[in-house]
């Protein structure tokens, strides 16, 4: 799955899980993020609103998601 990034430079990890359907609120982003469930670039990443530029790629439940 890829990303596209629309007007901005970037996007928070938080935001990214939120808008892609992937989780229901902004709160459980936020705790699937502090429970190591989601990885930036084969990393597990624990900052919220780590910044997502293109290239990144995030994986959270069996998804991988490519920033562009």
């Amino acid at each position: 799955m890829t990303f596209q990034l629309r007007d901005h430079d970037h996007i928070p990890l938080n935001n990214l899980l939120k808008v892609l359907n992937l989780v229901e609120t902004g709160g459980e982003a936020n705790t699937m993020i502090t429970d190591q469930a989601v990885k930036v670039n084969g990393q597990i990443e624990t900052q919220k609103r780590k910044k997502l530029r293109p290239g990144d790629v995030v994986e959270f439940q069996k998804q991988k998601i490519t920033i562009q």
